[in-house]
């Protein structure tokens, strides 16, 4: 099982969501799963994510759209770790957050 659970709300982000998970895979702590959640993209955000051949990344798709709020739970329903992340598909971390955070959880 996993430490950590990062879930991704995806909905037309395809301009942005290849350094997004660039951003992602490049983390230092690397005991992580991806929850990719698609909320019925119209653009090839959901196809970048499937050119990443990595283990930990699972696409899951909304039959239809939901909104934000929506993806974000179902992506909390999937989860497996004992934490949640959550990174908006337009944003970027720096390679030591998950690090960082699990070390703030353990003081």
């Amino acid at each position: 099982m996993p430490r950590f659970s990062v879930v991704i709300p995806l909905y037309n982000k395809e301009n942005f969501i290849e350094k997004t998970m660039h951003s992602l895979l490049n983390q230092t702590y690397l005991d992580f799963e991806i929850l990719v959640v698609n909320d019925c993209s119209t653009d090839a955000s959901a196809a970048i994510v499937k050119r990443f051949d990595d283990r930990r990344i699972q696409i899951i798709q909304h039959p239809i759209n939901k909104g934000l709020s929506a993806s974000r739970n179902t992506g909390i329903r999937s989860a497996k770790a004992s934490y949640v992340a959550f990174l908006d598909a337009d944003d970027l971390w720096k390679p030591l957050k998950l690090e960082k955070q699990l070390q703030n959880d353990i003081k």
